[in-house]
């Protein structure tokens, strides 16, 4: 009988603790929620979320659940950064207002943060940091300011190769070796819609490729490579170097068929022997030693459609550029000058509503009206006629970017 009294009391002592237990973890649980299982992560998130429209960039990097020593970190929410796009370009000579106009256009349309390499020479450095320092409170992109770098043996005669400073694009893979991808863009570059959009090609690149381009010509009756060039060149019609999406990492590592040694050489290897073997037969420069790169290795270059690097030889003799009449311009690319004169008032018109546009939501949605009406006194040029394919891909833009509600942007 004592037997069976002893084992009732081990078994109400036993209940006992355990109610003991049982209400010491219910009054722990509120300050454990508080601190990092519970509230803390989803706050985390609905910032991080937040951040995701013009002001993305401000949380890149910090965004998540606090850490806390000696807890476990079952409950914690773990949230992966923002990647930036990294967006260079070169700027010599009088190219500061083309290339902040440039760089505004991106920041306008673009979702994700962005990443700046500006190479430029000395004297627009200042103008450059003071301009880009007082768009500092839109919170989408960082910047960084670079000088001219060539190789020290050769550098006059890559500094003077076609434009001032344009072979620089040649050594990015090299100077920005901790960068993965890039895209490369001249100064007389307008992004109609979001970089997001060209920087997702990256993900159809097949294994083998590095980089790509646009056509220089859809129509070969008017193309240059195809009647004049002197050298080798990729495609029927040659590639424009404008814009240019580049895998760095890849190209980085590859060895690249030439014809210049039966050895396959690296991309900083190349460089110089090629220039040495061509340099009395190209016009174009860089772009002319891509095109001779290329053709050694097509498999290595995806190409993209013409509205995604849209020239005025794409409508001054008549439209062809069927991807841009069918869904508009992607990218403008205003070479020939054509920003700054009245030979082409379509491309030059875009270009100033860009230039004069703030960084005002309401400004920006007011742009479109008034620039429908000044692209309607093109109409006596080729490019003119066709002057709603400038503004088809930017509205839509605009509405999608400005005109949503916030929760649908």
């Amino acid at each position: 009988m004592r037997r069976y009294l002893r084992i009732v009391v081990l078994c109400l002592a036993c209940g006992f603790c355990s109610l003991l237990y049982a209400f010491s973890q219910l009054a722990a649980s509120p300050e454990e929620g508080a601190g990092g299982g519970g509230g803390k992560p989803q706050a985390a998130a609905a910032s991080w979320l937040a951040g995701g429209g013009r002001g993305g960039a401000g949380g890149v990097g910090s965004a998540g659940p606090a850490a806390h020593p000696g807890r476990s970190d079952r409950y914690s929410l773990k949230v992966q950064p923002i990647q930036r796009m990294h967006l260079a370009v070169v700027a010599c000579g009088e190219r500061l207002e083309e290339t902040i106009t440039m760089l505004k256009s991106a920041i306008i349309f673009s979702i994700r943060p962005l990443q700046f390499h500006i190479f430029a020479e000395d004297q627009l450095h200042d103008s450059f940091k003071g301009i880009l320092d007082s768009w500092s409170f839109l919170q989408t992109f960082n910047y960084s300011l670079y000088p001219i770098t060539f190789p020290s043996e050769n550098a006059l005669e890559w500094k003077k190769l076609f434009k001032p400073c344009a072979s620089q694009r040649l050594f990015l893979p090299l100077i920005l070796k901790e960068v993965d991808s890039l895209l490369y863009v001249d100064t007389d570059i307008l992004f109609l819609r979001p970089v997001d959009d060209i920087w997702s090609l990256l993900k159809k690149f097949n294994s083998t490729q590095i980089a790509a381009m646009a056509p220089e010509h859809e129509e070969p009756r008017i193309g240059w490579y195809n009647r004049f060039a002197r050298h080798p060149y990729y495609g029927k019609t040659g590639v424009n170097s404008g814009v240019m999406l580049m895998n760095m990492t890849r190209m980085r590592r590859k060895y690249f068929k030439n014809d210049m040694t039966t050895v396959r050489l690296r991309w900083g290897d190349m460089l110089m022997p090629l220039l040495k073997k061509y340099k009395l037969n190209i016009t174009w420069g860089d772009q002319d030693l891509l095109n001779i790169i290329f053709f050694h290795n097509p498999e290595s270059l995806f190409v993209f459609p013409c509205q995604w690097n849209y020239r005025p030889d794409h409508c001054i003799y008549g439209s062809n550029c069927q991807e841009a009449e069918e869904e508009g311009i992607f990218i403008l690319h205003g070479n020939r000058g054509v920003y700054h004169d009245d030979k082409q008032p379509a491309f030059r018109a875009i270009y100033e509503a860009l230039r004069n546009c703030s960084f005002k939501d309401d400004n920006i949605r007011s742009l479109l009206k008034p620039l429908e009406l000044e692209l309607q006194k093109t109409v006596h040029t080729y490019c003119g006629k066709i002057y709603k394919i400038f503004i088809k891909q930017l509205t839509k833009s605009i509405q999608d970017r400005y005109d949503r509600p916030p929760k649908e942007r």
